[in-house]
């Protein structure tokens, strides 16, 4: 039963389903409704249509200018790649070989890569791009690895090096853990050549970080640098091949490669033995905290307090020690001396401290198998990616893990806040980082996704029509305009609503529902 203005009806057969679309907008945003029998409703489609195709032209545009300008075109695998891969102690997942097959395909094609591997925390990006690192170095090209923080330029280049040990390959990181004579000696190397990955912050986009042949070049969660380290990151892409790396894409980006602007690989299949991370909302309560604590302790494991107050840490941590005497507690936060906090992360990584109680400064990379808890302060204050990042430091091993958000009750929560925590609760399963993304681009509307405008219409047909339109906007221009660009592309399959009247009994099988 489909409600217009003016309260007019009409009942929609069971048989047309398909032809109705989910309303989403920006929160809190209700459509208007159009009366029964005018062509109001064709006119705003046509009216949206000829606009998107504006956006959709600057998109295939840079698409075009991607598959027009020559990259490198890299060898094929020799024995030394074959020998790598070999040496992983883990088997390839079925989607980890897939994105490993497509980037490898992309590489060796003669125009630049530009593909988003999507995959959950902890399913195994990082050994795709070692990989695709190795291929380039392989070529004698260079890389660079662009990381959001210090501390996973630092876990980056343990995680690279320890896995290239015994291969031709020099790897090398700035960060400012180094003095400056170190990183003036490092930068000097990779200018001659002698360094073939660098890993390193936003300051690798610097004007003193000069390769001397760069081939390739890998973004770990791209969505949380800066908006000028990303527009130099663009001018550098355009002949470099790049793999974007994220475990939950920002809808910008999301958005972006669900609609062929970017090529897209999902790894969805949790490595063998992983288990799902227990998620539980709570007011914040000493009761739990204890128990919580206590437990992990108890059973050999280590704890992530998350609060994102620097001036309180010290006081939770006292409050920590408080109610389990026994666990012994650090404290890290951006604003320690990059010796100081080193120094404090190495002792938790080394099984030092049972809690670490810190700010969002663990959220992206870090991987501790031994940390199996995690307990998340003023959960509500967070961005929906963020407590999936988070979430995702603990359960990479095979102990059943555990994550506690704290937040007020939530009937004094504004609505999104409480979309966002139950949309976490929700997807707790393994690999849902994607639905994640999704229900983010839900909850959030696409009101920044692509300009004041396109909000506009947004507000007005829906997210979900307004992706169909733009994605036959495409069409239109790839059978069109951009035929030549598009002339080695598969033919998209043609769709046509077919109803087939039959006598045989349809109903869902006892077996499927029992």
């Amino acid at each position: 039963r489909l409600i217009y203005a003016d309260n007019d009806l009409l009942y929609v057969n069971i048989n047309s389903l398909n032809r109705i679309s989910k309303f989403s907008g920006k929160e809190g945003a209700l459509p208007k409704m159009n009366k029964l029998g005018t062509d109001t409703w064709d006119r705003l489609k046509k009216t949206t249509k000829k606009k998107v195709k504006d956006i959709a032209r600057d998109l295939i545009k840079l698409y075009a200018v991607r598959k027009t300008h020559h990259g490198n075109a890299f060898s094929p695998d020799s024995y030394l790649q074959n020998e790598l891969a070999a040496s992983f102690i883990y088997e390839d997942t079925p989607d980890q070989e897939k994105a490993t097959a497509d980037l490898k395909r992309d590489m060796e094609s003669p125009h630049p890569m530009d593909r988003l591997i999507c995959g959950d925390v902890g399913f195994g990006k990082t050994e795709v791009a070692i990989r695709a690192a190795f291929k380039a170095v392989a070529d004698s090209k260079q890389v660079a690895v662009l990381v959001p923080t210090t501390i996973l330029a630092a876990q980056h280049y343990k995680t690279f090096s320890e896995r290239l040990k015994g291969f031709p390959c020099n790897i090398d990181y700035v960060n400012r853990f180094k003095s400056s004579k170190q990183i003036k000696d490092t930068l000097q190397n990779v200018a001659d050549g002698k360094v073939d990955i660098l890993i390193g912050t936003h300051r690798l986009v610097s004007k003193d970080v000069k390769f001397k042949d760069l081939g390739l070049m890998i973004i770990d969660e791209e969505q949380k640098f800066g908006v000028s380290t990303k527009e130099k990151l663009k001018a550098m892409r355009v002949n470099v091949d790049t793999l974007t790396l994220t475990a939950t894409p920002i809808p910008r980006t999301l958005h972006f490669s669900l609609m062929g602007a970017r090529d897209l690989s999902i790894i969805s299949t949790p490595p063998p033995n992983r288990q799902p991370v227990v998620t539980e909302l709570h007011v914040f309560n000493d009761k739990l905290i204890k128990e919580a604590v206590e437990f992990e302790v108890n059973r050999g494991g280590q704890i992530f307090f998350i609060h994102n107050r620097v001036q309180d840490l010290a006081q939770l941590g006292g409050m920590i020690h408080k109610l389990v005497p026994k666990a012994s507690v650090g404290i890290a936060h951006g604003q320690l001396e990059g010796d100081a906090l080193e120094d404090v992360m190495l002792k938790f990584v080394n099984g030092e401290f049972d809690v670490l109680v810190a700010t969002t400064i663990i959220e992206a990379g870090l991987d501790i198998p031994n940390a199996n808890t995690i307990i998340i302060n003023h959960a509500h204050m967070f961005g929906l990616s963020d407590l999936h990042q988070m979430r995702g430091r603990v359960g990479r091993s095979n102990k059943k893990a555990f994550c506690y958000l704290l937040s007020p009750p939530l009937s004094t929560l504004t609505s999104e806040a409480r979309k966002r925590l139950s949309a976490i609760e929700e997807f707790s399963d393994l690999g849902s980082g994607f639905n994640v993304a999704m229900r983010d681009l839900d909850i959030r509307g696409s009101g920044n996704l692509l300009g004041a405008e396109q909000s506009g219409f947004i507000a007005e047909i829906g997210f979900e029509m307004y992706h169909k339109i733009l994605d036959e906007a495409i069409q239109e221009l790839k059978d069109d305009e951009f035929q030549g660009v598009f002339q080695n592309e598969k033919p998209r399959p043609f769709v046509s609503f077919t109803q087939i009247d039959t006598d045989l009994e349809i109903m869902i099988p006892d077996e499927y529902v029992t």
